[in-house]
């Protein structure tokens, strides 16, 4: 009878260990996404000022990587509901951004 009772507790403490642990994942997973968000929308948007510096802003290299940097956005946006915006450096919650807000660097890069 004891032997039963034992495995029913250790049966029971399973369980709640498993449930507590997929809570403990389920919590990290937006961090996670919002660090691998904005390393992705960093790296496309250095990308595009390195393809703009070697080729040129109306290079086909340069257009590539815009469209690389839109890409990644929407990605974010799918996946979190926001995006990182690398030139403000902060977090934006609207779907607001502009395929050729980078245009304007056009005579001076600054990254």
């Amino acid at each position: 009878m004891a032997h039963r009772i034992t495995g029913f507790v250790l049966g029971k403490a399973t369980l709640a260990a498993i449930a507590f642990a997929g809570l403990l994942f389920l919590g990290a997973a937006p961090g996670a996404s919002a660090d691998d968000c904005q390393r992705r929308i960093r790296r496309a948007d250095h990308e595009l000022h390195k393809a703009a510096r070697r080729y040129g802003w109306d290079s086909p290299q340069a257009a590539h990587e815009r469209h690389e940097l839109m890409e990644t956005r929407e990605w974010c946006w799918e996946h979190s509901r926001r995006w990182w915006d690398e030139d403000g450096r902060r977090w934006r919650s609207e779907r607001d951004w502009d395929d050729h807000d980078h245009d304007h660097d056009r005579d001076h890069d600054h990254h």
